[in-house]
């Protein structure tokens, strides 16, 4: 059996999975602000005051306009992806992390798309993202996917000094050729 197929998503469950979302948030920053200080010689967040804050606003991650998604291998947590709102007709992938230690399974493509599924539902005509350049490999899963290079939009959360740092993607989803 292929590894990817042994990879279940679902929507968090709050409280319990609270503690899992914030660990892996929490790495991701971390391994992020890591490799932006080592590659650009910036430090874009304190990870556990952006887990933080992501925490008491988890409201805008959740139905009916965003989601929550966690990878699951063999009964652990590996991975998650969030959705949320920009307007009616978009919405914004964010925290789309996967552990180093399962990287190349699937977990990022099936969080990617069950994210997607659930913009579709939601009535989602695009859906954006920002994800900082030294992340080649998920640029990759994303242009496979049919995302496309865009300028920089102006409802990021991205403060504008690390702009140039970053790669922003659309992808249409009323394009039936996907």
């Amino acid at each position: 059996m292929d590894k990817s197929e042994t990879i279940k998503t679902r929507t968090i469950v709050i409280p319990d999975d609270l503690e899992a979302v914030k660990k892996l948030w929490f790495d991701y920053l971390v391994w992020g602000n890591d490799n932006m200080q080592e590659r650009y010689g910036v430090h874009p967040h304190n990870p556990k005051e952006a887990v933080d804050q992501d925490i008491q606003q988890i409201d805008k991650f959740q139905p009916p306009y965003g989601q929550l998604i966690l990878a699951i291998d063999e009964g652990n947590v590996c991975g998650l992806g969030s959705l949320r709102r920009i307007n009616p007709d978009i919405g914004e992938i964010k925290r789309m992390f996967v552990h180093p230690a399962s990287r190349r399974i699937g977990a990022g493509r099936a969080i990617l798309d069950r994210l997607l599924l659930e913009a579709k539902k939601v009535g989602y005509k695009k859906v954006r993202l920002d994800s900082p350049k030294f992340m080649e490999a998920a640029h990759s899963l994303y242009r496979s996917f049919g995302f496309r290079d865009i300028d920089a939009y102006p409802e990021m959360e991205i403060p504008a000094a690390f702009k140039d740092y970053l790669l922003f993607m659309e992808l249409d989803l009323t394009d039936d050729t996907m």
